[in-house]
Protein backbone atom coordinates (compact mmCIF):
# COMPACT_ATOMS: atom_id res chain seq x y z
CA UNK A 1 0.00 0.00 0.00
CA UNK A 2 2.75 2.40 1.17
CA UNK A 3 6.25 2.26 -0.24
CA UNK A 4 9.30 4.73 0.55
CA UNK A 5 11.42 4.33 -1.57
CA UNK A 6 15.42 5.96 -0.21
CA UNK A 7 13.52 9.37 -0.05
CA UNK A 8 15.21 12.59 1.46
CA UNK A 9 13.77 15.51 3.10
CA UNK A 10 16.23 18.77 3.53
CA UNK A 11 15.32 22.28 5.04
CA UNK A 12 16.79 25.43 4.42
CA UNK A 13 19.71 26.27 6.58
CA UNK A 14 22.68 28.80 6.70
CA UNK A 15 25.33 28.16 3.60
CA UNK A 16 22.76 25.58 2.32
CA UNK A 17 20.24 22.83 2.98
CA UNK A 18 20.44 20.98 6.14
CA UNK A 19 19.08 17.35 5.39
CA UNK A 20 16.72 15.92 8.27
CA UNK A 21 15.36 12.56 6.40
CA UNK A 22 18.20 10.42 4.56
CA UNK A 23 17.66 7.28 2.83
CA UNK A 24 14.93 6.14 4.24
CA UNK A 25 12.97 3.20 2.38
CA UNK A 26 9.87 1.12 4.26
CA UNK A 27 6.94 -0.85 2.97
CA UNK A 28 3.61 -0.97 4.44
CA UNK A 29 0.80 -3.61 3.46
CA UNK A 30 -2.69 -2.51 2.83
CA UNK A 31 -4.74 -2.83 5.99
CA UNK A 32 -1.06 -2.65 8.06
CA UNK A 33 -0.40 -0.15 10.73
CA UNK A 34 2.85 0.84 10.70
CA UNK A 35 4.64 3.33 13.64
CA UNK A 36 7.68 5.72 13.11
CA UNK A 37 9.20 5.73 16.85
CA UNK A 38 11.86 7.96 18.10
CA UNK A 39 12.91 10.89 20.12
CA UNK A 40 11.75 14.48 19.49
CA UNK A 41 13.99 15.99 16.21
CA UNK A 42 14.80 12.59 14.81
CA UNK A 43 12.83 13.25 11.13
CA UNK A 44 9.84 11.30 11.88
CA UNK A 45 6.72 13.96 11.74
CA UNK A 46 9.05 15.08 8.56
CA UNK A 47 8.35 11.94 6.90
CA UNK A 48 4.96 11.94 7.71
CA UNK A 49 4.37 15.53 6.33
CA UNK A 50 6.23 14.67 3.05
CA UNK A 51 4.09 11.42 2.46
CA UNK A 52 1.20 13.60 2.67
CA UNK A 53 2.50 16.40 0.09
CA UNK A 54 3.16 19.02 2.27
CA UNK A 55 7.34 18.96 2.09
CA UNK A 56 8.62 18.36 -1.27
CA UNK A 57 11.30 15.67 -1.46
CA UNK A 58 15.20 15.74 -1.91
CA UNK A 59 15.74 12.45 -3.59
CA UNK A 60 13.59 9.00 -3.64
CA UNK A 61 10.21 8.52 -4.26
CA UNK A 62 7.15 7.63 -2.36
CA UNK A 63 4.67 5.41 -3.86
CA UNK A 64 0.75 5.14 -2.76
CA UNK A 65 -1.22 1.86 -4.07
CA UNK A 66 1.15 1.23 -6.77
CA UNK A 67 1.05 4.58 -7.97
CA UNK A 68 4.29 7.69 -7.40
CA UNK A 69 2.83 10.23 -5.78
CA UNK A 70 6.22 11.87 -5.20
CA UNK A 71 9.74 11.13 -7.13
CA UNK A 72 10.95 10.44 -10.44
CA UNK A 73 9.39 13.93 -11.65
CA UNK A 74 6.21 13.61 -9.82
CA UNK A 75 4.90 15.65 -7.37
CA UNK A 76 1.26 15.38 -6.53
CA UNK A 77 -0.16 18.18 -4.16
CA UNK A 78 -1.96 16.92 -1.09
CA UNK A 79 -5.73 17.15 -2.77
CA UNK A 80 -4.82 14.41 -4.82
CA UNK A 81 -3.21 11.87 -2.85
CA UNK A 82 -6.07 10.53 -0.81
CA UNK A 83 -4.43 10.89 2.19
CA UNK A 84 -5.95 11.86 5.39
CA UNK A 85 -4.08 13.44 8.43
CA UNK A 86 -4.79 13.77 12.13
CA UNK A 87 -3.07 15.94 13.38
CA UNK A 88 -1.43 16.47 16.86
CA UNK A 89 -3.42 19.26 18.46
CA UNK A 90 -6.67 17.63 16.25
CA UNK A 91 -7.41 21.07 14.76
CA UNK A 92 -10.73 21.31 15.27
CA UNK A 93 -13.03 24.08 13.76
CA UNK A 94 -14.33 25.76 17.11
CA UNK A 95 -17.53 26.92 15.32
CA UNK A 96 -18.25 23.85 14.08
CA UNK A 97 -20.13 21.29 16.12
CA UNK A 98 -19.34 17.98 16.17
CA UNK A 99 -21.00 16.71 13.01
CA UNK A 100 -20.00 19.60 10.77
CA UNK A 101 -16.25 19.13 11.87
CA UNK A 102 -16.68 15.77 10.78
CA UNK A 103 -18.64 16.37 7.57
CA UNK A 104 -16.37 19.06 6.57
CA UNK A 105 -14.06 17.23 4.59
CA UNK A 106 -17.34 15.36 2.39
CA UNK A 107 -18.76 18.87 1.11
CA UNK A 108 -18.72 17.33 -2.54
CA UNK A 109 -21.59 14.44 -1.53
CA UNK A 110 -24.43 15.54 -1.38
CA UNK A 111 -26.74 16.55 1.80
CA UNK A 112 -28.02 13.14 2.75
CA UNK A 113 -25.46 11.40 1.93
CA UNK A 114 -22.95 13.87 3.73
CA UNK A 115 -25.36 13.11 6.60
CA UNK A 116 -25.38 9.43 6.36
CA UNK A 117 -21.79 9.62 6.17
CA UNK A 118 -21.65 11.50 9.45
CA UNK A 119 -23.76 9.51 11.45
CA UNK A 120 -22.00 6.05 10.74
CA UNK A 121 -18.54 7.70 11.67
CA UNK A 122 -19.70 9.46 14.84
CA UNK A 123 -21.61 5.80 15.49
CA UNK A 124 -18.31 4.18 14.55
CA UNK A 125 -16.58 6.51 17.36
CA UNK A 126 -19.22 6.25 19.76
CA UNK A 127 -20.28 9.47 19.72
CA UNK A 128 -23.47 9.67 17.77
CA UNK A 129 -25.42 11.20 20.94
CA UNK A 130 -22.76 14.38 20.45
CA UNK A 131 -23.49 15.28 17.08
CA UNK A 132 -24.49 18.64 18.38
CA UNK A 133 -22.07 19.61 21.07
CA UNK A 134 -18.74 21.66 20.16
CA UNK A 135 -14.88 21.07 20.35
CA UNK A 136 -15.07 23.02 23.98
CA UNK A 137 -17.71 20.78 25.15
CA UNK A 138 -16.27 18.08 25.22
CA UNK A 139 -13.10 15.66 26.91
CA UNK A 140 -9.75 15.56 25.35
CA UNK A 141 -10.61 11.59 24.76
CA UNK A 142 -13.87 12.90 23.25
CA UNK A 143 -12.18 15.64 20.71
CA UNK A 144 -9.38 12.98 19.55
CA UNK A 145 -12.33 10.52 18.78
CA UNK A 146 -14.09 13.41 16.95
CA UNK A 147 -10.46 14.01 14.67
CA UNK A 148 -10.66 10.46 14.20
CA UNK A 149 -14.00 10.39 12.69
CA UNK A 150 -13.40 13.18 10.70
CA UNK A 151 -9.91 11.80 9.16
CA UNK A 152 -11.59 8.76 8.44
CA UNK A 153 -15.23 10.14 6.96
CA UNK A 154 -13.43 10.39 3.25
CA UNK A 155 -12.28 6.68 3.17
CA UNK A 156 -8.63 8.19 2.32
CA UNK A 157 -6.37 5.18 0.96
CA UNK A 158 -3.83 6.37 3.93
CA UNK A 159 -4.56 7.53 7.13
CA UNK A 160 -1.05 9.66 8.56
CA UNK A 161 -1.54 9.98 13.18
CA UNK A 162 1.00 12.66 13.92
CA UNK A 163 1.22 12.01 17.92
CA UNK A 164 -1.94 11.57 18.05
CA UNK A 165 -2.46 11.04 22.03
CA UNK A 166 0.60 13.43 23.07
CA UNK A 167 -2.26 15.78 24.19
CA UNK A 168 -4.34 12.88 26.66
CA UNK A 169 -3.10 12.00 30.43
CA UNK A 170 -1.31 8.77 30.40
CA UNK A 171 -4.02 6.09 31.44
CA UNK A 172 -6.88 7.46 28.69
CA UNK A 173 -4.11 7.54 25.84
CA UNK A 174 -3.40 3.73 27.28
CA UNK A 175 -7.17 2.96 26.65
CA UNK A 176 -7.05 5.20 23.26
CA UNK A 177 -4.47 3.28 21.84
CA UNK A 178 -6.15 -0.37 21.95
CA UNK A 179 -9.81 1.20 20.85
CA UNK A 180 -8.22 3.33 17.93
CA UNK A 181 -6.03 0.14 16.54
CA UNK A 182 -9.76 -1.31 16.50
CA UNK A 183 -11.21 1.03 14.58
CA UNK A 184 -8.62 1.15 11.90
CA UNK A 185 -8.95 -2.90 12.12
CA UNK A 186 -12.53 -2.43 11.80
CA UNK A 187 -12.49 -0.30 8.61
CA UNK A 188 -9.44 -1.81 7.56
CA UNK A 189 -7.54 1.65 6.78
CA UNK A 190 -4.15 1.88 6.01
CA UNK A 191 -2.17 4.10 8.57
CA UNK A 192 0.86 4.92 9.88
CA UNK A 193 1.53 7.16 13.16
CA UNK A 194 4.61 8.96 14.72
CA UNK A 195 5.02 8.90 18.48
CA UNK A 196 7.92 9.28 20.92
CA UNK A 197 6.13 7.07 23.20
CA UNK A 198 7.04 3.34 22.80
CA UNK A 199 3.85 1.84 24.91
CA UNK A 200 1.77 3.96 22.31
CA UNK A 201 4.06 1.72 19.34
CA UNK A 202 3.59 -1.82 20.89
CA UNK A 203 -0.39 -0.63 21.87
CA UNK A 204 -1.03 0.30 17.84
CA UNK A 205 1.76 -0.96 15.35
CA UNK A 206 1.98 -4.05 13.44
CA UNK A 207 5.32 -2.89 12.12
CA UNK A 208 7.41 -0.36 14.26
CA UNK A 209 10.36 1.51 12.45
CA UNK A 210 13.21 3.09 15.04
CA UNK A 211 14.37 6.36 13.88
CA UNK A 212 17.57 8.44 15.23
CA UNK A 213 18.90 10.99 13.18
CA UNK A 214 16.82 10.90 10.30
CA UNK A 215 18.04 7.37 9.47
CA UNK A 216 15.42 4.35 10.13
CA UNK A 217 17.85 2.22 11.99
CA UNK A 218 15.41 -1.63 12.09
CA UNK A 219 11.72 -2.37 11.48
CA UNK A 220 10.51 -4.75 12.96
CA UNK A 221 7.50 -6.26 15.01
CA UNK A 222 7.50 -4.81 18.81
CA UNK A 223 9.00 -8.64 20.14
CA UNK A 224 11.72 -8.32 17.59
CA UNK A 225 12.71 -5.18 18.49
CA UNK A 226 12.88 -5.71 21.73
CA UNK A 227 14.41 -9.08 22.05
CA UNK A 228 16.88 -8.62 18.53
CA UNK A 229 17.46 -4.61 18.80
CA UNK A 230 19.71 -4.13 15.48
CA UNK A 231 22.00 -1.45 17.78
CA UNK A 232 22.49 0.30 20.63
CA UNK A 233 20.27 3.07 20.22
CA UNK A 234 17.44 1.07 19.59
CA UNK A 235 18.69 -1.53 22.23
CA UNK A 236 18.80 2.03 24.52
CA UNK A 237 15.37 3.00 23.36
CA UNK A 238 13.50 0.40 23.23
CA UNK A 239 12.16 -1.25 26.19
CA UNK A 240 13.58 -1.07 30.28
CA UNK A 241 17.43 -2.26 29.68
CA UNK A 242 21.21 -0.45 29.89
CA UNK A 243 24.31 -1.72 27.82
CA UNK A 244 26.73 -3.55 30.42
CA UNK A 245 30.67 -4.56 30.01
CA UNK A 246 30.13 -8.65 29.80
CA UNK A 247 32.99 -8.87 32.35
CA UNK A 248 31.94 -7.04 34.92
CA UNK A 249 28.51 -9.40 34.86
CA UNK A 250 31.32 -12.27 35.04
CA UNK A 251 30.72 -13.62 31.17
CA UNK A 252 33.48 -14.45 28.97
CA UNK A 253 34.14 -12.27 26.01
CA UNK A 254 33.73 -8.65 25.27
CA UNK A 255 31.95 -6.06 24.19
CA UNK A 256 28.39 -4.99 26.00
CA UNK A 257 25.64 -6.97 27.49
CA UNK A 258 21.83 -5.71 27.05
CA UNK A 259 20.65 -6.03 30.64
CA UNK A 260 16.86 -6.23 30.51
CA UNK A 261 15.20 -6.57 34.38
CA UNK A 262 14.14 -10.25 33.03
CA UNK A 263 18.03 -11.37 32.95
CA UNK A 264 18.48 -10.41 36.81
CA UNK A 265 16.83 -13.16 39.84
CA UNK A 266 18.15 -11.87 43.52
CA UNK A 267 20.27 -14.67 44.69
CA UNK A 268 22.42 -14.70 47.86
CA UNK A 269 25.10 -16.99 45.78
CA UNK A 270 25.05 -14.64 42.63
CA UNK A 271 27.80 -13.17 41.27
CA UNK A 272 27.09 -10.06 40.79
CA UNK A 273 27.01 -7.36 42.87
CA UNK A 274 25.24 -3.86 43.05
CA UNK A 275 23.99 -0.92 45.24
CA UNK A 276 20.39 -0.13 45.33
CA UNK A 277 20.38 3.43 44.84
CA UNK A 278 16.44 4.20 44.04
CA UNK A 279 13.51 1.78 44.82
CA UNK A 280 10.21 2.31 44.03
CA UNK A 281 6.57 -0.13 44.90
CA UNK A 282 4.75 -0.77 41.83
CA UNK A 283 3.03 -3.55 43.16
CA UNK A 284 3.43 -6.55 43.38
CA UNK A 285 6.64 -5.23 43.11
CA UNK A 286 9.36 -3.23 43.89
CA UNK A 287 11.62 -1.37 40.77
CA UNK A 288 14.68 -0.40 41.56
CA UNK A 289 17.37 0.88 40.22
CA UNK A 290 20.81 -0.47 40.93
CA UNK A 291 24.93 0.43 40.27
CA UNK A 292 27.45 -1.90 39.68
CA UNK A 293 31.05 -1.64 40.90
CA UNK A 294 32.06 -0.10 37.54
CA UNK A 295 29.24 2.71 37.59
CA UNK A 296 27.01 1.39 34.84
CA UNK A 297 23.34 1.41 36.01
CA UNK A 298 20.18 -0.60 35.13
CA UNK A 299 16.65 -1.66 36.68
CA UNK A 300 15.38 -4.74 38.12
CA UNK A 301 12.13 -5.79 39.39
CA UNK A 302 12.44 -6.93 43.28
CA UNK A 303 10.01 -8.93 44.36
CA UNK A 304 7.43 -8.93 47.57
CA UNK A 305 9.28 -8.93 50.61
CA UNK A 306 13.03 -8.16 49.82
CA UNK A 307 14.47 -5.15 51.84
CA UNK A 308 16.30 -3.13 49.61
CA UNK A 309 16.73 0.13 50.87
CA UNK A 310 18.81 2.71 49.59
CA UNK A 311 22.51 1.91 50.00
CA UNK A 312 22.19 -2.09 50.27
CA UNK A 313 23.80 -4.36 48.40
CA UNK A 314 22.09 -7.22 46.82
CA UNK A 315 23.25 -9.97 44.42
CA UNK A 316 21.92 -11.23 41.04
CA UNK A 317 22.09 -14.39 38.88
CA UNK A 318 22.68 -13.34 35.58
CA UNK A 319 20.28 -15.36 33.34
CA UNK A 320 22.06 -15.92 30.18
CA UNK A 321 19.09 -17.21 27.86
CA UNK A 322 17.84 -14.12 25.57
CA UNK A 323 20.86 -11.89 26.38
CA UNK A 324 22.12 -9.84 23.87
CA UNK A 325 25.68 -8.78 23.06
CA UNK A 326 27.30 -5.77 21.24
CA UNK A 327 31.01 -5.47 20.56
CA UNK A 328 32.96 -2.75 21.91
CA UNK A 329 32.32 0.60 19.96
Amino acid sequence: MLELDRIAVAYPAAGGRRTVVEALSLRLPRGGIGCLLGPSGCGKTTVLRAIAGFEPLQAGRIVLDGRTVAGDGVDLPPERRRVGVMFQDYALFPHLDVAGNVGFGLRRLARDARAQRVRAMLELVGLATLAGRYPHELSGGQQQRVALARALAPAPDLLLLDEPFSNLDIHTRERLAGEVRGLLKATGTTALLVTHDQAEAFAMADGIGVMDRGRLLQWGDAATLYRTPADRMVAGFVGRGALVPAQTLGLPGTGDVLLRPEHLRPDPDGAVWATVLERAFRGPDTVAVLALESGARFEADLPAGLDAAPGHELRFRVLGDGLVRFPEP
